[in-house]
């Protein structure tokens, strides 16, 4: 990209989560946009969860959202203007409690529905997540479990029994991932890289934060916070299309050092993410204070799951 002022710090070129721009000696600018496919059949809590998904690539580069805009995909007459009106209010809603302003958007026609946000948020030049940037010695920390792929694809196959999977797998994807807004200097500045788990899964996006291939990550798949049923779900092969392409293209980065796991555990890796959890790399002596923080604020399956090691971009699965 040509950018003769040298503002333009990452673009959808560059691997991060979101455009960014140096607006003065202080500030940056990000510049996201998301948007999904029904994931749940409540209108409102679909708004819910899009509206988080979208905004959470400004938390994860470390910022704040300021303002957003909806975008709209709608068939106006196979469905009801109501089921509209709750979408958006979900949206609404989720961004307010974001501490940011929604303040119109954009709407089509379409024969399906779609729904996100277009996201402007801002952070301090000097407190900037970049997708890369782990250090030897340093600790993975998820905040959120894994397995809403697979809990989405019981749910449309009317096969999901167990309620409490239903009820988890929502509580998380409508999650915002605030936690950079209660986190103090210190904590924020014990975090050298973070990026969040969508539709690439974990693996995916664990191989973006070691993409400058001088780093590993010995990742044990014992430590993976999921969602309550979903291996119980994979072991009945309820497993989502887009885990299956997830693997196909990043399983060859991985090296499987143990051999134990079972095949529901290897699925959660791959499984493709709405909404998922905030991935950080941060330092080991201040690992455990952030797990704490996170809990405190509501993310009680926040835990380590890895440690990163000098190394070629790879995972290391130990």
């Amino acid at each position: 990209m040509n950018d003769p002022s040298g503002r333009i710090l990452a673009s959808w070129s560059g691997g991060e989560d979101a455009a960014l721009w140096k607006l003065d000696d202080k500030r940056i600018g990000i510049l996201t946009i998301d948007f999904i496919t029904p994931i749940v059949d409540d209108a409102y809590t679909w708004g819910q969860i899009a509206a988080a998904n979208s905004i959470s690539d400004v938390f994860a580069m470390g910022g704040r959202p300021l303002i957003a805009l909806n975008v709209v995909n709608f068939p106006t007459k196979l469905l009801s203007l109501d089921i509209l009106k709750l979408i958006l209010d979900g949206g609404y809603d989720k961004t307010r409690e974001a501490g940011a302003f929604l303040v119109g958007g954009h709407s089509v026609q379409d024969d399906e529905p779609k729904y996100g946000l277009v996201v402007y948020g801002e952070v301090d030049n000097n407190k900037i997540w970049r997708t890369t940037g782990a250090k030897d010695g340093d600790k993975l920390i998820l905040t959120k479990p894994l397995g809403t792929g697979i809990a989405a694809t019981a749910i449309k196959a009317n096969m999901l029994e167990d309620k409490l999977t239903e009820l988890e797998a929502i509580k998380y994807m409508r999650m915002l991932n605030s936690l950079p807004l209660y986190m103090d200097d210190d904590l924020h500045d014990a975090v050298h890289a973070a990026t969040d788990v969508t539709g690439f899964g974990l693996a995916g996006h664990v191989l973006d934060m070691l993409s400058d291939e001088t780093i590993d990550l010995n990742l044990n798949l014992n430590n993976l916070p999921s969602i309550a049923g979903v291996k119980e779900l994979a072991d009945m092969g309820l497993v989502p299309e887009g885990a299956y392409r997830n693997r196909a293209e990043y399983e060859h980065k991985v090296d499987f050092i143990n051999q134990a796991y079972s095949q529901s555990e290897i699925d959660l890796m791959f499984d493709a993410q709405t909404s998922g959890g905030l991935l950080l790399a941060a330092r080991a002596d201040k690992a455990e204070q952030i797990v704490n923080l996170a809990k405190l604020k509501g993310f009680d399956k926040a835990c380590i799951i890895g440690e990163f090691v000098d190394g070629t971009g790879r995972i290391r699965v130990i």
